[in-house]
């Protein structure tokens, strides 16, 4: 009997796929467990890599830290192998494991963001609905010939672009680009290619890349892609930049090809009924769900929308949220800070945060801004890390007490202001 072509083949099946998605997820959690810690050799990485101290160097706590997070992002306690992670050492046995576990169940997965707060969030998936968007995606992007990645697979922006979009493409290739400069990549690229990316990636890009192929197509979400930047890849020969808007609590809900133009949305998603109602989606089986977003949403018809500012306060860095007040937090901790307020640089000064600071007491306020740069690589991750701090005698207000922005100098910059890797 003939496969149904409405079925997506199992993902975990396809060349390559496990082994982004685990090494991803692998390189993400310790990550996170190790802030300002040893550097982690970038994935793809070989099956027989040990993960223990000879290895990757995972003690016991983040061994299982990380079989955890895996378990968690694949379900794969539903099928009962989750313990044989803690025994197996090498990462080819761990892809092997939830191989064995996907082919048992495979119906749900479940993403992490951040919340208001900064504290991970799952996110739970079915697949049937995830495929609802690759099927629209297969469509709007017809006749791509490769696909070349800068985003991580374990995020769901990733995960649909680059391990299921592939299931309706069979003859296409994934090529990992978040390690080459964008001088390599766009010597890479050719008519024809697919390069899905993030805002702060596309400014490199932007910046240095030099003149693109014909017929590139761009795609970039994770935030809103400066106007500026995408009129700059138009003019180095970038055919098509196509914006999804989404979140790991909805998947992709609209989408755009120009800065200037409201997004649209896709045919599964349909406008609230009444204002400050929840968006509606249409479910495989024929059901609808509500949905709340994170963002507040200016309708301009039924199926057109801008998005304006977010309810939780988080800002992109890097395709990454990141929370200013628990950054903030942070610095407040270190007993020489008094007082701070963290926000994101303006577009002349970066894609980075930064960070103003009142001094406790008399402190060399020369070698405080050093100080503080060594404080957060030991409490943050770096697309939390601010690269520009000032400091002075009071926060910087207006005559109405409220927060304004303040100029950084300079002089106050502690290391690069783009990183091309921060979304891997």
């Amino acid at each position: 009997m003939a496969a149904d072509p409405r079925v997506l083949p199992p993902w975990w099946r396809q060349p390559g796929a496990l082994e982004r998605v685990v090494g991803d997820l692998v390189a993400d959690e310790l990550a996170h467990l190790r802030p300002g810690g040893g550097a982690t050799p970038p994935p793809p990485w070989p099956a027989d890599l040990l993960l223990d101290e000879q290895g990757l160097g995972l003690d016991s706590l983040e061994r299982l830290s990380v079989a955890s997070a895996l378990n968690e992002m694949l379900h794969l306690h539903e099928s009962g192998v989750e313990d044989l992670l803690l025994v197996r050492r090498r990462f080819g046995e761990w892809v092997h494991l939830a191989g064995l576990g996907l082919d048992h169940t495979s119906l749900g997965l479940t993403f992490r963001t951040s919340g208001s707060r900064g504290a991970p969030k799952p996110c739970t998936h079915e697949l049937v609905s995830l495929q609802q968007e690759v099927d629209f995606l297969a469509a709007l992007f017809a006749g791509r010939q490769r696909l070349f990645s800068a985003v991580p697979a374990h995020h769901i922006y990733g995960f649909l672009f680059i391990v299921l979009l592939p299931t309706r493409w069979p003859d296409v290739v994934v090529h990992d680009v978040r390690r080459m400069t964008p001088q390599t990549l766009a010597a890479r690229l050719a008519p024809g290619d697919l390069l899905v990316s993030h805002p702060a990636h596309w400014a490199l890009m932007a910046r240095h890349a030099g003149r693109l192929p014909p017929d590139v197509v761009g795609v970039s979400s994770t935030a809103p892609c400066p106007a500026t930047v995408a009129s700059e890849l138009s003019e180095r020969g970038l055919q098509r930049l196509v914006q999804v808007y989404g979140s790991s609590e909805t998947a992709g809900i609209g989408w755009r090809d120009s800065p200037a133009s409201p997004y649209r949305l896709m045919p599964h998603w349909s406008r609230p009924a009444s204002e400050g109602s929840a968006l509606q989606r249409l479910q495989p089986n024929g059901s609808h769900c509500e949905q709340v977003l994170q963002d507040r949403i200016d309708w301009c018809g039924d199926v057109q929308f801008h998005v304006a500012e977010r309810r939780d306060q988080a800002v992109q860095v890097g395709g990454v949220n990141v929370f200013p007040e628990r950054v903030r937090q942070v610095l407040l901790a270190h007993p020489l800070v008094q007082e701070a307020t963290v926000r994101r640089m303006t577009p002349d000064e970066g894609e980075r945060l930064k960070a103003f600071v009142v001094p406790r007491g008399a402190v060399d306020r020369q070698a405080l801004p050093e100080a503080l740069d060594r404080w957060v690589a030991q409490h943050l991750t770096a697309p939390e890390r601010p690269r520009a701090f000032a400091v002075g005698d009071h926060l910087p207000v207006n005559a109405l007490g409220k927060g304004i922005d303040w100029p950084c100098g300079p002089s106050e910059i502690h290391g690069p202001q783009d990183e091309g890797a921060l979304g891997s």
